[in-house]
């Protein structure tokens, strides 16, 4: 089969298309994961274990080389990798939302335009979330699709067809193959699920610097702080020409915002704490997720992961993109820098605490919040010694959640 005929055809995307974007779906496992903690009768734990597994094992997919992990309440031991894709599949539900992208010539197959890799170390315990820009012009290794069916490797293309050429496994093989990590758990999310789990969890806070005003996606907020849910959450991390330069870069770092907002909002206590919240995430995040079989074969996997990172603090939970470069073969397009990466994965292989050193610039698509100066004593990680602390190379951008950025917001 033609690499023209594999794939539905994609325009010049990293400067022009609009993409969805995925509530942080790594957070909903964690979420998920201790509704059944927190309601832990053996009994209530059974019954929810099993509707889990009924809701999510017809849809599961196979992960190259990848067995199911048994399941065990106790905390999963060592690090794993996690690939989260967020895909623009137009469910009939929700089609009439989004105007010509679910109803014009655009709307055929599913492109992975949002793409994560979670890695979760070994003890002491740190969550880096790498952010992969959809259109990081990279091989895409031959790959088995959930049907069974082979597509032969192709040398450079957009890392958004994976999904399109061979499915969820084709996408964790592509991102295994350019990081060099092993991956164990893989799952994905639709607009519609977007949309079902934000308002299971009751919305997210968010703050914009400066206004945004987007035609495309129809959003439009005053600058300020905000609690987005349901479609104006979609709306929210689907902007590109509302934040920054209007790129898909800075695109990332609007959701990254999200995501670390999230985080504080689900370790808060404000979502944890609430045990019927807890159980609606859980029954609607899995009800539209696409997940791993190593995830929806054992449930009880979830709750492993959940206790192995519910006491990560938040300066160890860290959001970065992916670093490139210019392609100069398409402007719109974008190749690894190699270099930066090899620092960030040499950081992340020594388990070490990182720090960003990228100032962000009107060109990106969040600012960074001067945190407000300390009403009492901070009682500094015995674990972050001089030894394993990495600054990253300015060219990585992201933040922790422990950091408060706010939307570089614009009017188009």
């Amino acid at each position: 089969m033609s690499e023209s005929t594999r794939r539905r055809r994609t325009i010049a995307r990293h400067g022009q298309l609009r993409t969805p974007g995925p509530v942080s779906q790594l957070l909903k496992f964690i979420a998920i994961g201790l509704a059944v903690v927190l309601v832990s009768g053996v009994g209530v734990a059974a019954y929810i274990a099993y509707d889990f597994s009924s809701t999510v094992a017809a849809n599961a997919v196979d992960l190259d080389g990848q067995e199911a992990v048994p399941p065990n309440i106790g905390e999963y031991e060592g690090g794993f990798n996690m690939v989260l894709a967020g895909v623009d599949t137009c469910e009939e539900k929700y089609a009439s939302l989004f105007g010509e992208r679910c109803s014009g010539s655009d709307s055929e197959g599913s492109l992975n335009d949002v793409n994560l890799l979670v890695h979760v170390s070994e003890e002491p315990r740190r969550i880096t979330v790498v952010s992969f820009p959809r259109d990081l012009m990279i091989p895409i290794p031959e790959c088995t699709d959930d049907e069974g069916n082979v597509h032969s490797a192709m040398s450079k293309q957009p890392l958004n067809v994976a999904y399109s050429d061979g499915g969820l496994n084709c996408v964790v093989q592509t991102i295994s193959q350019l990081s060099g990590q092993e991956v164990q758990f893989a799952a994905s999310v639709t607009f519609g699920g977007v949309i079902e789990i934000t308002n299971a969890i009751g919305g997210v806070d968010v703050c914009l610097a400066n206004p945004i005003r987007d035609r495309y996606t129809g959003l439009d907020m005053s600058a300020g702080t905000h609690t987005v849910e349901g479609l104006q959450a979609l709306q929210f991390l689907r902007t590109r020409h509302g934040v920054g330069d209007g790129s898909d870069l800075g695109r990332i770092g609007n959701q990254q915002q999200y995501m670390s907002s999230l985080s504080r909002k689900l370790i808060s206590g404000e979502v944890l704490g609430n045990v019927p919240v807890m159980l609606k995430l859980a029954n609607t995040a899995l009800s539209n997720l696409e997940a791993s079989t190593s995830l929806a074969n054992n449930p009880m996997t979830i709750v492993q992961i959940a206790l192995a990172v519910k006491e990560v603090p938040f300066e160890d939970i860290v959001f970065v993109q992916y670093p490139t470069g210019a392609d100069y073969a398409d402007p719109n397009k974008v190749v690894p820098n190699t270099e930066a990466a090899t620092a960030l994965w040499d950081a992340i292989e020594a388990n070490a605490q990182l720090q960003i050193t990228h100032e962000n610039t009107s060109n990106d698509g969040v600012v960074v919040e001067e945190p407000a100066a300390p009403t009492e004593e901070v009682t500094p990680d015995p674990t972050a010694t001089p030894e394993n602390v990495v600054a990253l190379p300015d060219t990585i951008k992201g933040n922790s959640a422990a950091q408060q950025t706010c939307s570089n917001g614009n009017v188009r």
